[in-house]
């Protein structure tokens, strides 16, 4: 079956970094034609686009990380990556990755807690 994979969560004090990985899975899946993002999801809010790249290498990022995130692919390795600097304690949630082409792909999450 298809698995998005993610990982490097964690507990980061606030202004640390910190880097996500999704790697993908699955004897036929690869996300070269794919767009891949990150999602997160606050306790009480809604699941949140934080930042995508399509498979041809365009960004984009939501206003609120704009200039602290980074969001990189590597399709010979299957994976996406996620780097989070000037990290804040309002970018905690649970961070997802997807893959987005002719299906969607969920992974299951990652913890981030930024402290203050």
């Amino acid at each position: 079956q298809v698995q998005l994979v993610e990982s490097g969560g964690g507990l980061v004090q606030a202004g640390g970094s910190l880097r996500l990985s999704c790697a993908a899975s699955g004897s036929i899946f690869r996300i070269n034609d794919m767009t891949m993002g990150w999602h997160r999801q606050a306790p009480g809010k809604k699941r949140e686009l934080v930042a995508a790249v399509t498979s041809g290498g365009s960004t984009n990022y939501a206003d609120s990380v704009k200039g602290r995130f980074i969001i990189s692919r590597d399709n010979a390795k299957n994976t996406v990556y996620l780097q989070m600097n000037s990290l804040k304690p309002e970018d905690t949630a649970v961070y997802y990755c997807n893959a987005d082409g002719i299906y969607t792909f969920w992974g299951q999450g990652t913890q981030v807690t930024v402290s203050s």
